[in-house]
């Protein structure tokens, strides 16, 4: 049936499905076991958050009284909420299956998890001891029965939710006592036990807790005594007050204390627990209304399985790779003095991060660099960078960070990052009043004999050596003096933000990136008609924004040829004829996070390529400061075609986004090779180092 209305699919449900992509990682033989748990807590971990933001918002659309139809794609937020609580129950009963059967494959490599009740007598003693040296001084237990108030839940914190009964004659004869012991974040989750031969034994913290339950309660005379998990989730959108007298880094401190009272958006317990003791939970929690109660296993919190001990299997985990250098661009020389004469782009993991930081050291060091300025979203927790720009006060630089407080999740890191830098005297902007600022950006001032010069790096990712081992990004150095100069008057837009300025090279949001994205697709319309080369290559984290859909479906009607990579949300239906016919679009989810952004657009055989900070989400275009930046240097854009290629070729990791949302992997032709695109990146940089 041809389509001439265009359709979207609701980014909440498209998010899910993207995390059920995360999911496939967990099951797939082809992913070594030890990641495929750590896959299990990367998916948990995105649950978590998803219920904090986007399940938040929704609710608050439904408490508000509206329907949301507007913003939700024309679904009401209340049937919304419905079909996401269905969908991740289901998600979680799955997860649970997968679970099951990574742990009988790790059996069969001698690496058991045992619970509490197949702890042999001569683990035992090294239990109680454990338990009595590290775990029985760190435990919160609280009795429930005679609270007046029921005690206030932390946020994804997770509880044993302990059930007492009673003996005959213990002061007020047989009855239950119900109460919640919080597991300590202090202690690994993941107790390894002494080895036995060539078996390698894990007990959870939450049954060794269970194991010695008895030596918590021994104020009771009972008749048995059992313990299930629960959670709680709460809101975590941050609600900035407006008192003028508080500072901006004032408020955002409230705001995120705040957090730790907003309203719970989701309840999740162990499904095997007793109805008694679920009942007396929900009741004194006030959690019978609208909120999302979902049943789940007997472990909760499985985002701990991120960090599953290694227990030296190095063959149940993926083999490291040693990141590669640039090909031109030592270490060992003067990078500003290479970059005066050529651009170069990493892309990490598969080159090394070691170049951003080894930029910033060396202007922190040379007598000729004047100032430094440089956007910072979220820094690791022990920041080389944050080193770096403290080096460099301490040497007379200028130094001007432009740090955001509002990064999701890394508010309080940021607040305290930004007291330190500003305790070492770096002059600190704090944002833009009603904009994020997400752009990835760093320039310095250099006074040459010629005058001063510019020297500078934009980067699809954040500033963080940490994460630059996981994410892929691309990160572009350069001394092109007009996209410094562009540059320039983005820091000066931080300063004063009345003024609007004109770019000649950089695409800035939010004034700039969606008209002059579509400005683009109208100019691949044009040629597409004309009969001249017209395509889109798009590489993305997310695309949600109707107003870009629309755009694309356009095109694709015009004829333009459009291909997408996108890992996460896709709200566009590729494939579906009289509406897109023109477009394929896939998610490559494999061992490192896909999180550049590219964008190529064939321009009638000279192609014009960029990268920017920018998804193709209205918060990206409309209400964040975000950068892009178009690639000049002959060798890095055919690099840049080269290795989009490899990743729209991928037949391994690819699933395929249509109608049927079904993540279904891409087929392999029948004499086609099999690739897996991380992986032929890595020897596409290692043949490049050798050409």
């Amino acid at each position: 049936m041809v389509k001439t209305k265009n359709e979207y699919i609701n980014r909440e449900i498209s998010w899910l499905h993207f995390n059920a992509r995360v999911l496939q990682e967990c099951n797939d033989p082809n992913v070594p076991l030890i990641d495929r748990l750590r896959f299990l807590g990367i998916f948990s971990n995105n649950l978590d958050e998803f219920f904090k933001v986007r399940y938040a918002t929704v609710k608050r659309i439904v408490d508000a009284g509206k329907t949301g139809k507007s913003v939700l794609g024309g679904e009401r937020a209340k049937d919304l909420l419905e079909e996401i609580t269905k969908i991740v129950i289901a998600q979680q009963a799955r997860s649970l299956e997968i679970f099951t059967g990574i742990e009988k494959e790790l059996s069969a490599e001698n690496v058991f998890i045992i619970n509490e009740k197949q702890v042999s007598e001569s683990q035992a003693e090294f239990i109680r001891n454990y338990f009595f040296t590290k775990v029985n001084q760190e435990l919160m237990t609280i009795i429930l029965n005679d609270l007046t108030e029921f005690p206030l839940l932390k946020d994804t914190a997770a509880y044993l939710a302990v059930k007492i009964v009673m003996k005959n004659g213990s002061g007020v004869g047989k009855h239950n006592r119900y109460a919640l012991i919080e597991i300590p974040k202090g202690i690994d989750r993941f107790v390894v036990l002494p080895k036995e031969g060539d078996k390698n034994y894990i007990i959870i913290l939450d049954d060794l807790i269970r194991f010695c339950l008895d030596n918590v309660f021994t104020m009771f005379e009972f008749e048995s005594i059992t313990a299930h998990m629960i959670k709680i989730t709460r809101d975590a959108e941050l609600d900035i007050d407006n008192d003028l007298s508080k500072s901006f880094i004032e408020k955002i401190s409230s705001s995120v204390e705040h957090r730790k009272i907003s309203d719970p958006v989701r309840f999740v317990y162990d499904k095997k627990i007793d109805k008694d003791t679920l009942q007396f939970l929900k009741e004194k929690m006030d959690i019978m209304g609208t909120d999302s109660v979902i049943p789940g296993g007997r472990y909760h919190n499985r985002r701990d399985y991120m960090g599953f001990p290694s227990l030296g299997r190095y063959d149940l985990m993926y083999e490291k790779i040693e990141p590669l250098p640039v090909k031109g661009l030592s270490m060992k020389g003067s990078l500003l003095e290479m970059i005066a004469h050529k651009d170069y782009m990493i892309y990490a993991p598969y080159h090394t991060f070691s170049y951003v930081t080894k930029f910033l050291r060396e202007a922190a060091l040379d007598p000729k660099v004047r100032t430094i300025h440089i956007t910072v979203y979220r820094l690791a927790s022990d920041s080389q960078i944050a080193s770096a720009l403290i080096n460099a006060v301490k040497n007379g630089k200028q130094v001007t960070v432009q740090i955001e407080l509002q990064a999701r999740f890394d508010e309080q890191a940021n607040i305290e990052y930004a007291n330190q830098l500003q305790a070492e005297g770096i002059r600190l902007i704090f944002g833009v009043p009603g904009l994020k600022v997400h752009s990835k950006i760093c320039m310095i001032e250099r006074e040459e004999a010629e005058g001063m010069k510019r020297y500078g790096f934009i980067s699809t990712g954040n500033f963080n050596e940490s994460t630059a081992k996981i994410y892929t990004d691309y990160t572009l150095f350069t001394a092109h003096q007009g996209i410094l100069k562009d540059m320039n008057k983005v820091f000066a837009f931080f300063e004063t933000n009345y003024k609007i300025n004109k770019y000649k090279h950089l695409i800035v949001s939010p004034h700039y990136t969606k008209t002059t994205f579509i400005k683009l697709i109208d100019k691949e319309i044009a040629n597409a008609k004309a009969g001249r080369v017209a395509y889109i290559k798009i590489k993305m984290n997310s695309l949600t924004s109707y107003k870009m859909v629309d755009k694309l479906y356009e095109a694709s009607r015009a004829g333009v040829k459009i291909q997408m990579i996108i890992r996460g949300i896709c709200c566009l239906i590729p494939g579906v004829e009289g509406m897109s016919e023109n477009i394929e679009a896939i998610s490559v989810v494999d061992k490192f996070l896909e999180h550049p952004r590219l964008f190529i657009f064939g321009n009638g055989g000279d192609p014009k390529i960029y990268i920017s900070s920018a998804d193709w989400m209205t918060r990206n275009l409309d209400f964040r400061v975000e950068v892009g930046c178009p690639i000049y240097d002959p060798d890095i854009r055919q690099e840049l075609l080269d290795t989009f290629d490899i990743s729209w070729r991928d037949n391994l990791k690819a699933r395929v986004f249509s109608e049927k949302q079904d993540n279904a992997y891409r087929k392999r032709g029948k004499n086609e090779p099999e690739l897996r695109s991380q992986f032929e990146m890595y020897y596409y940089y290692q043949r490049k180092l050798k050409s």
